[in-house]
């Protein structure tokens, strides 16, 4: 039997990347169904929990479905096993199947669903169409015994603290004199209860993303000599990491929007797309959301795109789009099953080591719902 994850952990760690406050306000993102205080073996990604998913993920013995569309998405009023939706959950349920979901956090997140998009049709010089929001930032100042400043700041480093840009382990450390005197019942690293140490130390600050805050702390208690660390926690005006939907890059050369086409066809093996304008326009700056896009037209124009790639755009979008001389790629909403690779690379980068071992695989239920005849 293979060794086994506690889902807890998994999800922890893939939170770390994909974290659910990159989501939308109104998404259902997180545990859907079941429960990840449990070992996990076996782990399938898929777009869309549908009933032939659950069934595939049965006859694997899977015990954690990881999806990019909530299996749960407006709320239930009652779950019947002989409707369509009952008996997903119902199954899911019986046979101690949990589901996953990273939705718009996925779309959102660098390396997500948009990305992969943009990488499969060799898109460059990449940037998001539609800002979301920024990381807020916190300022961590820890004092620490000068012998220990070292392993402190590459605890919470490793936690996520001190990243600027491409650099990493990012602080600044002055040095000090610390004071402080233990009372009764304490058990001091240094010093006697009942009197006044002092101590040389290291004052170590650093810049930490508000979201990680609680693991960069825990690491620094965890690293830390000291049964009482002191430190301090600041709220900073410094602008963060921006994130945004969507992505708008730029292809090697330019090329006709029927090439362009047949490029779409092909990066997202699909049989047949729709598409507006006039097929002998040259395309080369592309702006390309995952799923159902329409909303986003004017962001792509306003963005100077040739074309725009997106799912379930609709008659009068569409229209006004071709008034405004935007050129429209419409592939499907089903692309998005490019997040399956995406996310199984991300587990198998991530725990598929000697110490810890998880099988991930992708499934291969059909969940498109189109036919092209």
């Amino acid at each position: 039997m293979n060794p086994s994850v506690q889902g807890t952990e998994l999800i922890h760690a893939f939170e770390k990347w994909c974290p659910p406050h990159l989501a939308y306000e109104w998404d259902n993102v997180g545990l859907n169904v079941g429960t990840l205080n449990k070992p996990v073996r076996n782990v399938m990604i898929t777009l869309d929990v549908m009933e032939n998913v659950v069934d595939e993920a049965i006859e694997n013995q899977v015990d954690l479905i990881v999806a990019h569309h909530p299996v749960i998405f407006k709320p239930l009023s009652q779950i019947h096993s002989n409707d369509p939706k009952g008996r997903v959950i119902t199954k899911l349920l019986k046979h101690d199947i949990s589901v996953y979901t990273a939705h718009t956090n996925l779309d959102i997140v660098e390396g997500g669903v948009n990305d992969a998009m943009a990488h499969a049709l060799q898109l460059e010089q990449l940037e998001s169409l539609v800002e979301t929001h920024r990381e807020e930032l916190i300022k961590l100042v820890v004092f620490v015994p000068e012998d220990y400043a070292d392993t402190v700041r590459d605890a919470i480093s490793q936690a996520g603290a001190g990243h600027i840009g491409d650099y990493s382990h990012c602080t600044f450390q002055s040095g000090g004199e610390g004071t402080f005197k233990p009372l009764e019942g304490t058990n001091p690293f240094i010093g006697n209860q009942g009197e006044i140490e002092k101590a040389a130390e290291k004052r170590v600050e650093t810049i930490v993303p508000k979201h990680k805050l609680s693991d960069v702390l825990q690491a620094m208690e965890a690293s830390h000599p000291y049964e009482e660390a002191a430190y301090d926690v600041y709220p900073l005006k410094n602008q963060g990491k921006l994130h945004g939907i969507g992505r708008v890059g730029v292809l090697e050369e330019p090329v006709t929007l029927e090439t362009f086409c047949s490029q779409v066809k092909t990066a997202f093996d699909v049989p047949a797309l729709r598409v507006t304008g006039s097929l002998d326009d040259m395309v080369k700056r592309v702006a390309v959301l995952g799923g159902s896009g329409e909303k986003f037209i004017d962001a792509a124009q306003s963005k100077d795109a040739d074309v725009y790639v997106t799912g379930d755009m609709t008659l009068h979008p569409a229209q006004d789009a071709w008034a405004m001389g935007l050129n429209v790629v419409d592939p499907g909403h089903h692309v998005e099953k490019l997040m399956k690779r995406s996310v199984q690379s991300f587990f198998n980068d991530t725990f598929n080591h000697e110490a810890k071992q998880v099988h991930i695989m992708i499934s291969e239920a059909p969940t498109e719902p189109f036919q092209f005849v």
